[in-house]
Order: structure tokens, then sequence, then C-alpha cells
């Protein structure tokens, strides 16, 4: 027997106690005493005991007062008979007041339960939101929250079950009575709810599921609107918890990769810079045997050239990612790049033909950016063209106005990129999957060429090309005509 029907039987005995001693009294004082008295004394006992005890103690009072009155307050005295004397009326009249009365009562009480019932689950809400909030570790706040749910719901058991890829399954270690785990096969969670001792409510965020909640009791569990309507609340918590484990989970580890990042340009910068006097060294020392006559100096100093120009795309790589790069925006004309890139490549490409494609009838396009470090980029651009494209083939070089931008293109016809790699040719150390092992490079240029555009406010894209091949195109920004017509003035 639980504490409430304790309180109701409790409530019941006093009050019918309450009943028989009122009816005692009155009976002493029968010939002092009106019914009119008697009427009021038993509604008053009606409507403590329907206060106390609740409706069915309520009518019950209320029949026995219209019993009583008939019996010992209307004569002729001790005998039941309810057609004595027109005065039948007065007791129709009082059963329906006191039923009436008694109705009102209880429904009074039953909105005032409920009333104190919302108002603490509005409390305990409030201080599971704030407890939520408050804890450091997401996991003691699902803890938290399944707690709350087992005392309120009143069960034997809540446990909270996180779906896999949300959270580590270590972090997550399952406890009698309110509990954690990573999800089970779903189907074993939801055959329990068959059984009416167990309930198991999805979690879900932004109509993403996120795991399960799960109730157990050794009796069955009998919710009403408003348990259920408090349950949902709850689970929300719940499922908000999940999402709060996880973008924990995403925080901690996007900052582990930071910092690594961090680590690696500090220890390839301070390595890029410490290789420099031994390369120094080493070329040194292959001129002075080249003086002697051994072909093997130069290729000695081949490889040394090419160590070097490895250790300066790291320190240049560490330098863009720091900030510490300095570049000078100027104006320059387009088409001085785009010829001393060519003059720079024109020693590789010897015997492979290189077109350009400038529209020499239209106004120069004079832009606004770094010259050096557009020349490097565009230089790196044909380098590769000229690398992964077949000797056979031409590399074009197309240079155009589109919006606020000057477009140059590098485009060949080599095996461009797979769908695949797209989102991964312009980071740093990537190289494709079909290059060799010793390819000649660490898989920099683009990178570099990438973020050399974007510190003068240019863009660095690719796409594939009609027929076959890719386009790359350096994206710098242009001189406005209002510009170039005062500049000319």
């Amino acid at each position: 027997m639980n504490s409430a029907t304790e309180r109701r039987w409790t409530s019941a005995f006093v009050w019918t106690a309450i009943f028989l001693f009122a009816t005692y009294v009155m009976v002493g004082a029968q010939g002092e005493i009106t019914e009119a008295h008697v009427a009021l004394v038993y509604l008053l006992v009606i409507l403590g005991g329907s206060s106390g005890g609740g409706r069915g103690l309520g009518f019950t009072l209320a029949v026995l007062a219209f019993t009583s009155i008939d019996f010992y307050f209307q004569p002729p005295y001790g005998r039941f008979e309810i057609s004595k004397r027109p005065d039948w009326m007065v007791l129709i009249a009082f059963m329906a007041t006191a039923l009436v009365a008694t109705q009102l009562l209880a429904r009074a009480n039953e909105k005032t339960v409920e009333a104190s019932r919302r108002a603490d689950e509005i409390d305990r809400l409030a201080a599971l939101g704030a407890e939520t909030l408050s804890t450091g570790n997401a996991s003691q706040a699902l803890t938290a929250i399944a707690t709350v749910v087992r005392d309120t719901i009143g069960t034997d058991s809540c446990e909270i079950w996180v779906q896999h890829g949300e959270m580590a399954a270590p972090e997550l270690g399952a406890q009698a009575g309110a509990g954690l785990g990573t999800i089970a096969p779903s189907a074993d969670l939801l055959a329990r709810n068959a059984d009416p001792r167990n309930i198991v409510v999805p979690l879900e965020v932004h109509a993403r599921s996120v795991g399960m909640l799960a109730l157990r009791h050794h009796a069955p569990i009998v919710l009403d609107e408003g348990a259920r309507r408090f349950l949902s609340a709850l689970a929300y918590y719940a499922a908000l918890g999940i999402e709060r484990v996880r973008l924990v989970a995403e925080a901690e580890r996007a900052e582990a990769l930071r910092e690594a990042d961090r680590l690696k340009d500090a220890l390839l910068a301070s390595v890029s810079h410490d290789l420099r006097t031994p390369l120094t060294t080493i070329k040194a020392l292959a001129h002075d045997i080249a003086g002697d006559g051994d072909e093997r100096a130069a290729t000695i100093e081949q490889q040394a050239d090419r160590l070097n120009r490895m250790v300066a795309d790291l320190l240049d790589l560490s330098r863009l990612n720091a900030g510490e790069l300095p570049v000078r925006a100027e104006l320059n004309a387009a088409e001085d790049v785009v010829g001393a890139a060519i003059q720079q490549v024109s020693a590789a490409f010897a015997g492979r033909e290189l077109r350009t494609s400038i529209a020499w009838s239209e106004p120069v396009l004079v832009g606004r950016f770094d010259f050096v470090h557009a020349l490097r980029i565009l230089v790196n651009l044909l380098e590769n063209a000229h690398k992964y494209s077949p000797r056979a083939q031409p590399v074009d070089i197309l240079l155009a106005r589109v919006g606020s931008m000057i477009a140059i293109s590098v485009a060949d016809r080599g095996p461009g990129v797979p769908a695949a790699e797209r989102e991964r040719i312009f980071e740093p150390f990537y190289r494709p999957e079909r290059s060799t092992p010793d390819a000649g490079s660490a898989g920099l240029g683009l990178s570099i060429a990438l973020r050399l555009a974007m510190a003068q406010g240019g863009t660095l894209s690719y796409e594939d090309r009609s027929g076959g091949g890719s386009v790359f195109t350096l994206g710098l920004p242009a001189v406005a005509d209002a510009t170039m017509d005062a500049l000319a003035g």
C-alpha cells in the first residue's frame, strides 16, 4: 500500500468518526436544534471528508447524512420513512446540495493537485536544465537526467542508450538504477515495449535519432497524460544531452587537431631552417668535386637543389599558416605575369607547345596583386601541367576578365583529378594515389599556391576540361575601369 492510499484510508477513518460523533451529539439535543442546524453540520462534515478523502468518501458521507436526518431528526423519530412529512423536500435539497458540493470540491482538489504537480515538474525541469548546463561532464548530465526520470516516474531503473557513433563506449558506464550505454540492436530495445513493465522512448534532435530512453519496473508501468507529457519533456532533455556529448567530443577532436597542426608547423619550420646549412655545405662540396672532373657531382647538386626547393616550400608553408609571409599588393598588368611565367618555364617546355589566349584588342588587364607571388603560382601550375600531361599535347594559358577578377587559367590534357580527390588536392602533403613514391615533390605546391592566392585576395580553383584534362584557374583582384581612367588622366 503506497502513501497516497494510506492517507485516503486514514482520512476516511477520521471523518467517519467525526460524522458519528456529530450525530451522537445532535441526537442528544433533538429538541433544541432544527433540521437546518443538522443539515449545516452534516454539510461541513461532508465537505471536510471530500477534501481529505476524495469524491468517494464525500458521496458516502452524504448518503449517511441523508439517512441520519430522516431517521433521527424528522418525526416520528427512530423510523426511516421518506414520506413522513412534506419535509422530505428538505432531504432531497440537502442531498443535492451535498452531492454538488462534493463534486465541486473534488474537482477543485484535483486541479490543485494537478497544478502542484505541474509546478513540481517545472521546478524539476528548471533544476535539471541548470544542472545540465553547469555540469562539467556531459556524461554526468545524462546520468542526472536518467536519475530524475527514474525518481519522477517512480520506476526501478532508467537507462539512456546512445546511438552508435555519437559517443565512444569507454566513456559510458552502465550503472544500477540510472545508467548509460551504447545502443544495443534497436530491435532488442523496442521489443521491451511489448512488456508493460518496460517503456522505451526514442530520443530525437532535429528529426535525427540519437538514442533511446528505457524505463524498467517490477510491476506494469501506467502513465497518465501528465506523466507522459513530463516524460516527453525529459526525453527531449536527454536527447539534447546526447547532442551535447557529441558536440563536446567534436570540439575536443577539433582542438586536438589544431594543436597537432600547430606543433607540426612549428616542427617543420624548425627542421626546415636547420636543414638549410647542411644543404648549402653539400652543394658547395659537390661544386668542388665537379671541378675535379667527377660526374657524380652534378647528380649531388641536382638532388641538393631538389631538397632546397622542398625546404623552401616547408618554410613558406609554415609562414603562410602563421600569417608571417609578406604580401605586397601593387598595380600590375596580368599580361606581364603571364609573360614572366612563360619565360621562366621555357627551358622545361623545350620542344613542347605552350599556347596563350589573350584578347589583345581589349584594354590591358590590370590588377592589384603581389607580382612575385602570382608568378610563383602560375609557374607551379604550368610545371604541374607539363609533368602530368602527355608531351604531344599542348598546354594552354587563357587570360580574361570575369566580373571583378582577372582569371588566368592553365589547361592541360592530362588524366585530370578523380572526383574523390578534388576536395584534397589543395591539402598540404597530399599526393594522388596513382603517383609514385619518388615523384619529385612533397605535395606542397598546390597548397602553397592556394594560400598565396588567398593572401592577396585571390582564388585558386579546379575544374574538369571538356574532352579530358584539367583546368586550374587563378583569380586575382582586378582594378576597376574608373580607377584606370583616373590613373591615365
